[in-house]
């Protein structure tokens, strides 16, 4: 996926604000859960790596809550790494790197971005197809340092089922627009997890029907 696929105007929402930057209102809302979750379950020093970091909003978050991680935020679209940038230049935090192109759902990155601490990733999953997730998850796993911890959050299907009639709206209108994407069963996010050599360590229930999900790479 070199390019991001088309979706639903309401699937990845920004627009705008000054200069170079971009304002997602889903960011804003759920930065401060994911991060207060982050403070529970990451290390407390390394490296950190923020697959498709989006607008950048979340990334200023997490370097200023975790200030002992070095945080590299990547981002497929070029438009939103200007605004990664942007939001970082005028936060000036000394462990938040500037934003570097990234292909998540390609092979190879894995190797070329090892030695992560930490992975995260916010609200793509759904926004993907399954092969393109499994590479993604097998690609993290290689680039995790032993003992270090894949975070993905957003919302999933429970037994092939969505818990929400707002979430099986969303999911219906992502498979309308592109039969591939929609949302993951809970189950088969797990199995791939376990068969990238990936360790699931707990699952966070999150606000508005989303899950945090924390796998460790084995040593």
């Amino acid at each position: 996926m070199t390019t991001r696929r088309p979706l639903p105007e309401t699937a990845s929402v920004a627009h705008q604000v000054t200069g170079a930057r971009l304002s997602a209102p889903s960011a804003e809302r759920n930065a401060p859960a994911i991060t207060q979750a982050l403070q529970g379950i990451a290390p407390s020093s390394g490296r950190a790596l923020e697959i498709a970091s989006g607008t950048g909003q979340h990334m200023l978050h997490f370097a200023a809550a975790l200030p002992g991680l070095i945080w590299q935020p990547s981002e497929i679209d070029p438009a939103r790494r200007a605004s990664i940038d942007a939001y970082a230049g005028d936060a000036a935090l000394p462990n938040l790197r500037a934003a570097i192109a990234l292909d998540a759902t390609a092979d190879g990155w894995g190797a070329r971005h090892g030695g992560q601490d930490l992975i995260v990733l916010i609200n793509l999953l759904h926004l993907i197809s399954a092969p393109e997730a499994q590479t993604l998850i097998k690609q993290a796993a290689l680039a995790l340092a032993p003992n270090g911890r894949f975070v993905i959050y957003g919302p999933f299907l429970r037994d092939g089922a969505a818990t929400s009639e707002g979430d099986a709206r969303f999911h219906a209108s992502l498979c309308a627009q592109d039969p591939e994407i929609g949302y993951k069963d809970l189950a088969d996010v797990m199995g791939w997890l376990q068969a990238a050599g990936l360790d699931p360590v707990k699952t966070l229930e999150m606000p508005a029907n989303n899950l945090m999900l924390v796998a460790e790479r084995r040593a």
